[in-house]
């Protein structure tokens, strides 16, 4: 079940974050990831989340944190409507605070995806609240080194081991070959041949190491490419052409699935945000 709900965005140009606000949201999110830094709060409801595949209940004043290529899913507990919140942070604006910060050239890897209950969550609303309301005052850039602060030093590690992830290179083969290759045809069988693998083999230790089966990651993928076309106010249909899809109905379906948005309505957003001299967040 899809709840109409009321969808928000905001691209905030001197922080260069995106923030989102879902409001009323009955929907069913399946497993995907993003590329990009997620960090949001519940207002309201409650939900069942898996991120890498360990499930978690998640409810008023927790915490959400995403890593990027975290795959993680949820959907409602008891048929309550949702109130989310969160900002999206490219990794090189995360780098790049997170060396202001603590003087190490790193990235944050947040090591669990709740933090229950947080005394953070008042600041992290307040932040969010600010973006929504296109506040221009310094005062929102100190809210966000604050935060920001906070919440790496308290929920996240800096070290190089802690973001290193042991992946076999067969799959990461898998991986960059779908990258590149997403508005091409693949088949299993393509993919079972450059991993030297049958494909039962394949889905099984693709899904175990990536936490995501291969279609769902090609998806999630093509539904990025999308993003950056419909920001660039390329017709729905053309984007889901030139990414893949086999057509607009298909398109639409994955699209409302991992976004929570039609095509349409996501560029009509961008749209409108270019119409008033914003820009959108690059590189999701």
């Amino acid at each position: 079940m899809v709840g109409k709900g009321e969808r928000s965005v905001r691209y905030d140009r001197d922080l260069q974050i995106e923030s989102y606000r879902f409001e009323g949201i009955m929907q069913k999110f399946p497993n995907h990831f993003h590329e990009y830094y997620v960090i949001g709060f519940i207002e309201s409801g409650q939900r069942r989340m898996s991120c890498k595949n360990i499930e978690y209940e998640i409810g008023p004043g927790d915490l959400i944190f995403f890593n990027p290529f975290d795959n993680h899913s949820c959907e409602p507990i008891d048929d309550q409507p949702l109130d989310y919140r969160c900002l999206n942070i490219n990794a090189d604006i995360m780098r790049k605070v997170t060396e202001e910060m603590t003087g190490e050239d790193d990235l944050p890897s947040f090591t669990s995806p709740v933090a229950y209950r947080s005394e953070h969550a008042p600041l992290l609303k307040k932040l969010h609240q600010m973006i929504m309301d296109e506040i221009v005052d310094f005062e929102k850039e100190e809210t966000f080194y604050f935060l920001f602060h906070q919440l790496i030093q308290e929920y996240a590690s800096v070290t190089k081991e802690a973001e290193c992830r042991v992946v076999k290179q067969e799959i990461e083969d898998v991986c960059n070959y779908l990258k590149v290759h997403y508005a091409d045809s693949v088949t299993l069988d393509d993919l079972a041949r450059m991993a030297n693998r049958n494909k039962y083999s394949l889905l099984r230790s693709f899904t175990r190491i990536k936490g995501i089966t291969p279609y769902r990651y090609l998806q999630t993928i093509r539904v990025s490419e999308a993003k950056k076309r419909l920001e660039q106010n390329m017709k729905p249909l053309d984007a889901a052409m030139e990414t893949g899809f086999v057509d607009q109905s298909h398109f639409s379906r994955f699209f409302m699935e991992f976004i929570g948005l039609t095509p349409g309505q996501y560029r009509e957003i961008f749209t409108l945000e270019k119409k008033e001299g914003r820009e959108p967040i690059e590189g999701k």
